[in-house]
């Protein structure tokens, strides 16, 4: 089964002409048939378009012209970055129907690459939810379980790769939406450093916190993916101009003497047993390969979720305000003045949780309570990012859990904002320190659903994080493990 397979293996049998770019893109659709009614990973599926981008690479190797290095391989698009000619919705009503005339520049650098858009994946509304049920369409099914969330904002992402109806996708991290879905559905997630990789074409939720970033089946194709996507981009003044490393070079074996700090305040109550454990089970294996593992300590840690609700809700007020009913997307049907239509066309076009996020933002940016909340968010956030600086002088690396839970049951946390808030309490921290982190697959629970173990790195030392990803992925035998979802397809179609 192609579809089942790494970027990296389809890119070297394509490579022998043991398989063609059409087979493999046939077989991905063949999966999506097969799954997709009971997943739900996607808002758009590109079908036609995507064969004719494997007929064209075909055509290429037939011609005995270079072969680009995600040739044939298939991608899954977060419906929050543009594509030319493919609708765009953020997952909203508000923005149904708008076709962007441009690409976003990730986009454009992995499609020259050679990788086939296979689609847009679902996701919450705007990128704000930990579960995907926010979507104004439909809510995402988590493989492992389709009665369980695949997490969120990227949930459509991640459950597209673990249902092996991709090979790699493209998700967004505002405050862990790339790293928590990745833990829920056991596949790689990395946050890059902000600034690392261009946010051109990313449609914006909380400017100073939004990160692109890859969500693959194994390291190596995240190292690949952060290959092709990273770099100075000039349509984005937030971009950095730094050298960009070859990531692949860093999926190398060794760990000897690497320092590996255990922040006290992540292993605090509210953390599932079993996601302790088997953190604790990881970490003997770092022991075995050499590194030195020491406590360390984050003492602002317990302010980061406040903090972070404040300057994302109030960035995301001041982002969301050009959704009006007037230049594209949905429009109300309105007998009165420009403000009826701004009024209906909002109310109608966003869903209860951009709403409540809008309002918390507009209240923490008025005039009165600028000062007592917003810029008292940004003060913390600066004693966030020093607590990761003093502890970075004494560890290479830091290592926590990804998520306190497993990915917990549908319906089970949406009325409940605040306790469905915390399932990114581990995650918020490095989006306000603006550090990347990955999240891999550690383990599972009594119940089969995957553990995530995260690994956070100094600010653009996304090298180190990568190392030591791929070497924990080398030495245990979990990924080798597949999500269910075809039994689960198969035991619904008998009954």
């Amino acid at each position: 089964m192609f579809n089942q397979l790494t970027a990296g293996d389809i890119v070297s049998l394509i490579k022998k002409r043991e398989i063609s770019a059409c087979e493999v893109t046939n077989d991905i659709f063949k999966q999506i048939d097969r799954v997709e009614n009971n997943v739900k990973a996607f808002l758009y599926i590109n079908r036609e378009n995507a064969i004719e981008q494997a007929k064209s690479i075909d055509d290429k190797i037939r011609r005995g012209e270079e072969i680009p290095i995600l040739a044939g391989v298939a991608l899954t698009v977060k419906d929050i970055l543009a594509v030319r000619g493919m609708e765009t919705t953020c997952g909203s009503k508000i923005l149904k129907g708008f076709v962007p005339p441009y690409s976003a520049t990730v986009v454009r650098a992995l499609r020259e690459a050679g990788a086939i858009i296979i689609g847009k994946a679902n996701m919450d509304e705007f990128a704000m939810g930990s579960s995907t049920e926010n979507s104004a369409f439909y809510a995402t099914c988590n493989p492992w379980d389709t009665e369980r969330v695949p997490g969120g904002s990227s949930g459509g992402s991640a459950a597209a790769v673990a249902a092996d109806e991709t090979h790699i996708a493209l998700g967004t991290d505002t405050g862990g939406s790339i790293r928590q879905p990745a833990s829920f559905c056991g596949i790689v997630g990395l946050k890059p450093t902000y600034g690392r990789v261009s946010r051109y074409g990313l449609i914006a939720y909380a400017s100073s916190l939004d990160q692109i970033g890859p969500m693959t089946k194994d390291v190596k194709d995240a190292a690949i993916m952060m290959n092709i996507i990273s770099g100075q981009d000039k349509k984005d003044a937030t971009s950095a101009n730094l050298k960009v490393p070859d990531y692949l070079n860093a999926c190398r074996e060794g760990l000897k003497g690497l320092k590996i700090g255990i922040p006290r305040e992540y292993f605090i109550e509210g953390l599932d047993l079993e996601v302790k454990k088997t953190i604790e089970q990881s970490l003997k294996i770092y022991e075995k390969l050499g590194a030195e593992i020491s406590e360390v300590s984050l003492p602002h840690t317990e302010y980061s979720l406040p903090a972070y609700y404040l300057i994302a809700t109030a960035e995301a007020s001041s982002n969301l305000a050009r959704y009006d009913g007037v230049q594209y997307g949905y429009r109300a049907k309105v007998d009165g003045d420009i403000s009826s239509l701004y009024q209906k066309t909002r109310s109608e076009g966003f869903g209860n949780e951009v709403k409540r996020r809008i309002m918390l933002g507009t209240y923490a940016l008025s005039s009165g309570y600028y000062d007592d909340y917003y810029l008292k968010a940004q003060k913390v956030r600066t004693l966030i990012r020093e607590d990761f600086n003093n502890v970075f002088e004494k560890c290479d690396v830091l290592i926590t859990p990804t998520a306190p839970t497993p990915a917990f049951k549908l319906s089970e946390k949406i009325n409940d904002p605040l306790t469905m808030y915390l399932s990114d309490i581990y995650t918020i921290p490095i989006n306000l320190a603006g550090i990347p982190a990955i999240s891999i697959n550690c383990g599972y629970s009594r119940t089969n659903l995957p553990i995530g173990m995260q690994i956070i790195g100094k600010s653009f030392d996304e090298e180190t994080i990568i190392r030591v990803a791929y070497n924990f992925e080398q030495y245990s035998d979990i990924r080798k493990q597949k999500s269910p979802i075809n039994i689960f397809v198969a035991k619904e179609n008998v009954e």
